[in-house]
This record gives C-alpha cells, structure tokens and sequence, in this order.
C-alpha cells in the first residue's frame, strides 16, 4: 500500500541472488525493465529502507527519526508520515525535523504531540516554557 502511495503504479521485486544475497528490485509504470537497487536514486533507496525499519514485525518500544525527509521528494513526505503514523500504533515514535510538511501530516493525527525548540541567546529552549515549568535537572557543565 505504502510502495504504491509513494510510487504510483509501482511494485517492488526481491530475487535471491547466488551467493544467499537478496536482490531488491522496482518496477515502474512505463518502464522497459525493473530497476536495480544500484540504479534506485537515494531518495528512493532512503524511502524503501525507512519502509523497512519502520514495518519491522518486532518493533523496539522506542523509535527516534532523526530528520527522516532527507533526501526525500516532497511529494513523498505525506506518504512518509503515514509510514511513521502506522509505525506509531506499534511503538512509541519521536520525530526530530526540520520540515514544515512533514511537520504537518503527521500533527494531523489525533495522537500526535509537538515539542518546538527555539534558541534565544544561544540556548536552546523548549518553546512555551517558562521558568516555573522547567525541568528540576540540569545537564552537567562541560
């Protein structure tokens, strides 16, 4: 469902290569042949292996994404989201980025809480919070 949303029309392919090896393979509409994994374009290849952490069938009780749109084709950022979101029902997922539209897609599900940070003189703050709400511990000094 996910391969299809981000790709119309598309469909992966795995083969076992000789050496035990699996082989990934997409084939797109239009297209002659199927595609290597080592002709895929890194925004393809970054989609396909988020697809696979984030489905796994053993999830670990936490998950941090660290700026998952990398890379990633604007358009592929709503599906992205979705992918993130069904994780979600399995695991805790904690999102860091910088993107506006992922941002977005994902602050749309009911179950979605936002932290936003801002720097102000050099510190990096949680937006909204004030002296009284702060944590009581400190990072220790360097």
């Amino acid at each position: 469902r996910l391969v299809e949303a981000a790709f119309p029309g598309a469909r992966l392919e795995l083969e076992v290569i000789d050496d035990g090896r699996i082989g990934l393979k997409i084939r797109q509409h239009g297209m002659l042949r199927a595609l290597r994994q080592s002709e895929l374009s890194d925004g393809t290849l970054r989609f396909l292996i988020w697809l696979a952490a984030l489905l796994t069938p053993r999830p670990p009780g936490l998950m941090v994404l660290n700026e998952p749109e990398t890379s990633l084709h604007p358009q592929l950022l709503p599906v992205l989201a979705d992918l993130i979101l069904t994780a979600s029902q399995q695991t805790q997922v904690w999102v860091v980025t910088h993107s506006e539209a992922l941002l977005a897609s994902l602050q749309a599900a009911d179950n979605s809480c936002t932290l936003s940070l801002v720097k102000e003189l050099g510190e990096t703050l949680v937006s909204g919070q004030t002296a009284l709400s702060k944590p009581s511990w400190k990072w220790p000094a360097r």
